[in-house]
């Protein structure tokens, strides 16, 4: 009777160690690293880019850089943003002020508008995010329209045509006059 309890008590412990120890080695999921929103991220020096994506319209002529630049140094940083237009190479610089960040195509941040490229919705277009002496990151950033009611007012705007200024006829003021006393 003592062995038959001693080998339920071995086997028990076998079981309980066999199925724990799989907790031991595997790796923990929120140690991770990933990109939980549309677009993706990379790290220059001590600027990190997060959340970078392109929305355009139908065409993919334009397209608006969403992102967001934080840089963890205790100096500002110019950032330069490449990418090839129609044209050639077009480099962009944005100022990201020390331990602090900016969200390019946001509401209160400056926008970066791709003038004249080829960035057709559901397709990655390359852009190269790179400071001072810092090796650069060419991203493969995800191209999204402004269709969806999400990215509706982030897509780009049209180029600005002067308009004309309308004809207007002089107004004449009219004279003051006095008031009698009562």
């Amino acid at each position: 009777m003592r062995a038959r309890i001693a080998a339920t008590v071995v086997l028990a412990a076998g079981i309980l160690i066999g199925t724990t120890g799989c907790g031991l080695i595997a790796p923990q999921a929120t140690q991770l690293q990933y990109d939980p929103s549309d677009g993706i991220g990379a790290d220059v020096g001590e600027v990190d880019i997060r959340n970078a994506l392109l929305i355009t319209d139908e065409e993919g002529a334009n397209a608006t850089l969403v992102a967001s630049l934080v840089n963890r140094g205790d100096e500002p940083h110019r950032v330069s943003v490449q990418y090839e237009g129609n044209a050639g190479k077009v480099t962009e610089e944005v100022t990201v002020p020390a331990k602090s960040s900016i969200v390019l195509g946001g509401d209160d941040g400056p926008t970066l508008t791709l003038r004249e490229v080829d960035a057709q919705p559901g397709s990655l277009f390359p852009v190269l995010f790179q400071y001072g002496e810092e090796t650069g990151a060419e991203m493969l950033v995800p191209v999204l329209t402004d269709a969806l009611d999400e990215y509706s007012t982030l897509g780009p705007t049209p180029t600005p045509t002067p308009l004309l200024e309308p004809a207007t006829e002089p107004t004449q003021t009219p004279e003051p006059t006095e008031t009698p006393a009562p």
